[in-house]
């Protein structure tokens, strides 16, 4: 049995995950992203509670976490944009020395894009395929790449980032501090702020974010359709500059802003036409991801073992 941590800007998400990559138990809650470290840890602490509370934790052999970024898999620290609260965050220290963690146990920090890209790479969308893009687009914007077969995390575990190319010179600033990101114009919360800038509002007793905007679009509220426009467009931009370094045959997109469909993929596709111009960026194929809202998890008891090389095999994925 394994264990998972995955943590965002939204949710701090945990599982006990089976060989097969089943997820056999589950345990959330929202991230205080505006809330200092202590709080941000005491949040992990009350998931990985919660797990350990299910009779399966008592087979536990290892523990993956998949942390946004920038992450720092050597030294075991993560530093998110879109949590400030975490500024080289000692997160594998806190996991190891969890009262119930068995024994021995040492936690294996990957970025979320990258865990995520290696479970679409086991079990999903990109399975089987070469050469691959996996992004997370929800309340941040990360990436990870598979070449040549093989998930290629980097030398500190954040290549493939693609959140933080800029696609716009004269863009706005982006929390990481440089301008025009991907992030800044395509994440949940930037197509929510810039639905507002446009005068969109939501319906009375809606939050005001990107699934409300998806919805409004959907019923051809111009407003949200131009949202939704904006977003895609940088992501066909950093799309297309990616391909043309290394050569992909397929994108994979999950995360929130994905579950938007049609609303976001249509708009995409058109604007990989006028991006994707070189004949060897053409024709990539762009899906959602297979896995949806847990292959964050599934993919940080995955990672460790395809970034040493072949197919992701969870019986050792993670124990070192």
């Amino acid at each position: 049995m394994y264990g998972a941590l995955d943590i965002g800007g939204t949710k701090i998400a945990g599982a006990l995950v089976d060989e097969e990559g089943r997820l056999v138990a589950r345990a959330q809650r929202a991230t205080p992203a505006s809330r200092p470290a202590g709080d941000l840890a005491a949040a992990v602490t009350a998931v990985l509670d919660e797990l350990a509370a299910h009779p399966a934790w008592a087979e536990l052999s290892c523990m993956g976490i998949a942390s946004a970024g920038p992450v720092d898999t050597a030294a075991g620290t993560v530093s998110p944009v879109n949590i400030p609260g975490w500024r080289s965050f000692p997160l594998v220290e806190l996991v190891r020395t969890h009262p119930q963690l068995p024994f021995g146990i040492l936690p294996v920090l990957v970025g979320d894009a990258v865990a995520m890209t290696a479970a679409e790479h086991w079990l999903g969308a990109a399975r089987g395929v070469g050469n691959a893009l996996c992004m997370v687009v929800s309340t941040g914007v990360g990436g990870g790449l598979v070449l040549d077969g093989k998930v290629h995390a980097g030398r500190t575990g954040n290549a493939g980032h693609i959140g933080h190319i800029s696609v716009d010179l004269n863009g706005p600033r982006c929390a990481c501090g440089a301008p025009g990101c991907v992030e800044s114009l395509a994440s949940g919360t930037a197509i929510a702020a810039h639905a507002r800038t446009l005068g969109w509002t939501p319906p009375p007793g809606t939050a005001p974010n990107a699934a409300a905007i998806a919805a409004a679009a959907r019923s051809g509220d111009a407003r949200a359709l131009a949202a939704y426009g904006r977003a895609a467009r940088a992501l066909a931009a950093a799309i297309a500059a990616t391909a043309a370094l290394v050569e992909l045959e397929r994108v994979v997109i999950g995360g929130g802003v994905a579950q938007a469909g049609d609303v976001l993929f249509a708009p995409l596709g058109r604007y990989m036409h006028d991006y994707a111009v070189l004949d060897f960026t053409r024709g990539i194929s762009i899906v959602p991801a297979a896995l949806a809202l847990d292959a964050g998890l599934i993919g940080a008891a995955a990672t460790a073992s395809a970034q040493g090389g072949g197919r992701p095999e969870p019986a050792s994925a993670l124990c070192r």
